[in-house]
């Protein structure tokens, strides 16, 4: 801990804030993902076009996340995560403020960029933490995520059930979140680079450890993404259901989520990174089946519930494994973000492409067959640093390494 700097207990301060952190970045994705349907009426969209739409997400974070790197490299890591925070706090409005489909395209390509930007400054600091603590966090720090997400998406459970306009509401979640990203800020690590550190390239290919990692990680993340932002509209579309049980399915689907990871690193540092990912992969194709053939939605509930217990832990377990692969774990770690990342935004685009060429059924289909990816695909976790256990010791992995 003397080689880099930090006290223990500043260490251990700065592990709260960064999980502070975690839960607003989530509460804004929760927020957002249960008033999709409320914005696909109001821009009067059809499911191809909202998936349209939504892949503007993934443009805008393809472009902006390999920034994130520089912009902490020039500002150092607190000031770079409490403003990248507080940008995407605040574009949280700009989706609900769209009329029609070329709005809502610009308006999620600002959403999409300022998230990835936030979302890799904020777990490489959650990297960072974890090395230091010398213990797995970073499947609490994820479930903080869930916590934060279900959070925001009970709120707009609530909203859809008083049928309020999504104007309003964002505007007054982007208010509260922004005010709690930028206290929680003031306390986590202030990373900077040394004098003779040059900057990371703005444009750069994951290393090969990272494809393969990123792999398992594109898998469910992409569960995920389909999940958050289709779960809603499928109750509703497909089983007929209200606005406010087409929300709380969502918020289920949250719940496990959150449950899960908050209870995972109990889990893996018992069972083993990748026994736990084949586990919970079982488990999301289990629910997946529900998914695809549900008649009710109290089926359909289970079924995303289910795929969200399946799926919990298998980003964090990610980059625990990029933090310890090859040479570079700083650019492994981007590499597997980049991915996941990526693929949770596409995910929702290309659900709905395949919705409208054929049906919801069909798109959920997909996704259960990349669930089996997991059980198939989860051995490359194998070098897990502290999450995993597998081949690398706790003292091992505790070896402070290249600071994000």
């Amino acid at each position: 801990m003397g080689d880099v700097g930090f006290a223990r207990d500043e260490v251990r301060r700065a592990r709260y804030a960064v999980a502070a952190v975690f839960a607003v970045h989530g509460a804004v994705t929760g927020t957002f993902a249960t008033r999709v349907p409320w914005i696909q009426d109001h821009a009067s969209l059809g499911a191809g076009q909202l998936g349209f739409a939504l892949a503007f997400t993934a443009f805008g974070a393809s472009c902006a996340m390999p920034l994130a790197g520089r912009i902490s490299h020039r500002f150092g890591s607190r000031t770079a995560l409490r403003w990248l925070l507080a940008l995407w706090t605040l574009c949280l409005v700009l989706p609900s403020l769209a009329p029609n489909l070329y709005t809502l395209c610009l308006a999620m390509f600002a959403y999409g960029a300022s998230a990835g930007m936030a979302d890799v400054a904020m777990n490489a600091l959650g990297v960072e933490v974890e090395r230091l603590l010398r213990k797995s966090i970073m499947a609490g720090l994820h479930g903080m995520w869930s916590a934060g997400a279900l959070t925001g998406s009970a709120a707009g459970t609530l909203a859809a059930h008083l049928g309020s306009d999504a104007r309003l509401h964002f505007a007054l979640s982007a208010a509260v979140l922004t005010v709690l990203g930028l206290v929680a800020c003031t306390w986590v690590l202030d990373l900077q680079p040394a004098d003779d550190e040059e900057p990371p390239p703005r444009f750069a290919l994951p290393p090969r450890s990272a494809l393969l990692i990123g792999t398992v990680g594109f898998c469910a993340v992409f569960a995920e993404g389909a999940s958050l932002d289709w779960s809603a509209v499928f109750l509703r579309d497909r089983l007929g259901s209200s606005a406010a049980v087409a929300a709380a399915c969502t918020t289920g689907f949250m719940l496990t989520m959150a449950v899960a990871r908050i209870a995972g690193d109990a889990m893996v540092n018992r069972y083993g990174a990748v026994r736990t990912v084949r586990a919970g992969g079982v488990l999301a194709v289990l629910g997946g089946l529900l998914i695809v053939l549900a008649g009710r939605p109290a089926v359909a509930m289970a079924g995303f519930a289910l795929m969200g217990l399946g799926i919990a832990v298998v980003v964090p377990l990610c980059f625990a494994a990029a933090g310890h692969a090859g040479p570079n774990p700083s650019q492994a770690i981007a590499g597997v973000a980049t991915i996941t990342y990526t693929s949770g935004l596409i995910a929702p685009s290309l659900i709905g492409g395949v919705a409208q060429a054929t049906s919801l059924v069909v798109s959920f289909c997909v996704v259960t067959a990349l669930a089996c990816g997991l059980v198939v695909c989860a051995g490359v976790l194998r070098t897990a640093g502290p999450g995993g256990r597998e081949e690398v010791s706790p003292q091992a992995a505790a070896v402070p390494g290249p600071r994000p």
